[in-house]
């Protein structure tokens, strides 16, 4: 869905923070797509005495980047604002907390909803979201469609959202009963996601409720209590991300980064570069969110990362006289590279990770190059 560039948008919008015990970091790019549709909230400390919470959210839109964009102002206000949340004085219960959250979800749907239809030709966009909610005891995680979090404990995957795709048995019986059908894995051979906010096209079906609709708005909430001994670090992201690295490739990815670097938004922008470099086509958006027992960096961790560095800079060099006359273009050297069995490189990023530094090298090597020699595409870079 959406065309591409003939050169990925590589600027970044960056951002980051601290309170409440945590630190944050996000990167969003918008790559090869036309458009950026993607959109974030990150929030520590909120209203109404909630001042030892945090929130933070990807929104992953398309046909459009209206509905993420309002999702990322509204949706917050939807979910800590509605009754069902409040419940009676004193601090939400657990099932106040994930009770609010589904009712701010369908409320904003409706609204959008409502506000779209009072426009002249109706918001045809959608947006996927997936989302933390952070006490002093629980982690609330919410997912509306395929953009996934995960929780990172004791240096392991300890819990991740599950994507709503139109294929899994109990979305797929949603929407036949609902009238419609799933082809090429797609609502109706078209929407390659079965919940999200927005998409009213698909909410539509007279004599069904809002979550038993073709597209759902209905979020999954799953409370997990917070280890402060073991709970280390959060990754929310949209599927740009999850298209081309697995759970634990990411998890081990991220850890091995934090063990180089406290800098949390260098750590997104390396994971956004890395995924672009694996493959991926589409937005892309990262949200870290560290825990006080996040791997700290290590001496001999960064020793480590230098001596890689330094040895892909002596074999691009090695690869560039090698070659006698002329200059072997980029691809040329990755591809050399990606045949060696080179130790040390990170885990889960592998190659990929690297290529900003090989690239450094050979434009140092090469300064004379003609720019087309050193596309960004990861056509055959393999």
């Amino acid at each position: 869905m959406g065309a591409f560039l003939d050169k990925p948008k590589m600027e970044k919008h960056n951002a980051q923070g601290q309170g409440n015990g945590l630190r944050y970091g996000l990167s969003s790019m918008q790559g090869w797509r036309v458009e950026m549709e993607d959109a974030h909230t990150a929030v520590i400390g909120l209203p109404s005495g909630l001042e030892t919470w945090s929130f933070f959210a990807v929104y992953d839109g398309h046909a459009g980047s209206q509905v993420a964009k309002y999702c990322c102002e509204h949706l917050l206000d939807h979910i800590t604002n509605n009754q069902d949340f409040k419940g009676s004085a004193g601090a939400p219960s657990v099932e106040n907390v994930k009770n609010g959250i589904r009712t701010g979800f369908l409320e904003i749907d409706e609204h959008m909803r409502v506000m779209s239809e009072k426009k002249h030709g109706a918001d045809r966009s959608g947006s996927t979201a997936v989302g933390v909610l952070i006490s002093p005891q629980h982690t609330y995680f919410i997912n509306c469609g395929d953009s996934r979090g995960l929780l990172c404990r004791n240096r392991k995957v300890h819990f991740f959202t599950q994507d709503h795709k139109p294929s899994n048995p109990l979305e797929k019986e949603r929407i036949q009963n609902a009238g419609g059908s799933v082809m090429i894995q797609r609502v109706n051979g078209s929407l390659a996601v079965s919940r999200a906010l927005g998409d009213f096209d698909y909410k539509c079906v007279h004599g069904k409720g809002p979550t038993e609709q073709l597209v759902s708005p209905e979020p999954e909430v799953h409370d997990i209590e917070r280890s402060e001994e073991d709970d280390q670090f959060i990754i929310l992201a949209c599927d740009g991300i999850w298209d081309v690295m697995g759970n634990e490739e990411l998890c081990d990815f991220v850890r091995s980064r934090l063990e180089v670097t406290d800098d949390l938004e260098k750590v997104c922008n390396e994971v956004v570069d890395t995924c672009l470099y694996k493959g991926s086509r589409d937005n892309m958006s990262v949200i870290l969110i560290c825990f006080p027992n996040a791997p700290k960096v290590s001496a001999e961790a960064v020793k480590k990362e230098a001596e890689l560095d330094k040895y892909l800079e002596c074999r691009v060099e090695e690869i560039i006289k090698k070659q006698g006359e002329g200059v072997p273009d980029l691809v040329h050297v990755m591809r050399t590279l990606a045949s060696e069995n080179i130790p040390s490189l990170p885990p889960g990023g592998e190659l990929a990770s690297k290529r900003n530094v090989i690239e450094a090298v050979y434009n140092r090597l090469n300064p004379y190059k003609n720019d087309d020699t050193d596309s960004t595409s990861t056509d055959d870079m393999w």
